[in-house]
């Protein structure tokens, strides 16, 4: 592929993403959070199969991929971290027992 249909793709990619954000209602955050946890860990495995097909390639494919892997982990971890803060929040607290 060019750089055009790569920059198109992206392009289109990131006001799909923004409408799709924008059009969910307040209710439906958590389980959205969850799905991209669930897509960044397949931007995961893509960074590490376009690592290992640029083996023969350059040493900057190679620390690219890698850094996609870094900053996908950390937007992972992250999002399980923030989705579980959020769903601690409607947690029924439990009360003190009276003796």
């Amino acid at each position: 592929m060019d750089f055009i249909s790569i920059l198109s793709i992206f392009v289109m990619a990131c006001f799909v993403g923004y409408y799709v954000v924008w059009s969910v209602t307040p209710a439906l955050h958590t389980p959205l959070m969850a799905v991209t946890n669930a897509i960044s860990s397949v931007i995961i495995v893509g960074a590490l199969i376009a690592s290992s097909a640029a083996a023969g390639g350059s040493a900057s494919s190679k620390w690219l991929g890698l850094f996609a892997v870094v900053l996908a982990s950390v937007n992972i971890f992250g999002g399980f971290a923030v989705t579980e803060r959020m769903l601690a929040m409607y947690k029924k607290k439990e009360k003190p027992v009276a003796k």
